[in-house]
């Protein structure tokens, strides 16, 4: 398994919390990919890295042996990442997980005028029409797709878990591409958490971190080739 990161493009916040439960649980070896971060690299530095790392792996596994996974800015890079590796004609991986994501920097979600990264935020603003992140996108089309994947051609990409929870600041956000994937007809599953804040599984003595990690393990382990 690849786990790609979240710290929104500028911090590693979850390479560690991010890749030992699943490994833990599924018994799979987990590589963190330490890609590079804004606003000193922006795209597509750290989407280069993560590809860089795929090609190396292809190299002693096949395909069918080999998932990416990430959380919030990793959850995004996944998306963006399998995009890419269909741009470049390279064979996709079994299966991918995008945890607490979205895949539109041209348009801000409903749900992040309602809640930031701890839940409700307090005095709401309507959504800003600009783009989600410059010092990350800088001057890419916000509608490029391997930036936004929601403007890609997602079809043959491999099953996908996506997985939020209703105070997520990027409910919609994966909800939203989730259903892409849908059109596309893609296999995509998503599960949707009760009343707890973005990317709440970093939070480990959480019951519901718990179960979302099992259902992560769970999910990317059935799919792996055997």
């Amino acid at each position: 398994m690849i786990n790609l990161h979240g710290g929104g493009f500028n911090s590693d916040s979850g390479s560690l919390s991010e890749t030992i439960p699943i490994a833990n649980l599924s018994g799979i070896k987990v590589i963190a990919v330490l890609y590079r971060l804004a606003p000193e690299h922006p795209f597509p530095a750290g989407l280069e890295d993560a590809v860089a790392v795929y090609k190396e792996l292809l190299k002693t596994y096949k395909p069918s042996h080999i998932g990416i996974y990430g959380t919030s800015a990793g959850a995004i890079l996944t998306s963006e990442v399998t995009v890419k590796l269909k741009q470049l004609g390279l064979p996709l991986p079994a299966v991918t997980g995008i945890f607490s994501g979205m895949g539109d920097f041209s348009q801000v979600g409903d749900s992040s005028a309602l809640f930031a990264l701890n839940g409700f935020s307090g005095h709401l603003d309507p959504p800003k029409g600009d783009d989600l992140d410059t010092e990350y996108t800088t001057s890419t089309n916000p509608k490029d797709p391997v930036l936004s994947p929601i403007y890609a051609d997602l079809t043959g990409f491999p099953p996908t878990l996506f997985v939020t929870s209703g105070r997520d600041l990027l409910l919609s956000g994966t909800t939203v591409l989730h259903r892409a994937y849908l059109r596309a007809g893609v296999d995509a599953h998503l599960v949707v958490f009760e009343a707890l804040p973005h990317a709440f599984w970093n939070t480990p003595h959480l019951p519901e971190s718990k179960e979302a990690n099992q259902i992560m393990a769970g999910f990317l382990e059935k799919h792996l080739g055997k």
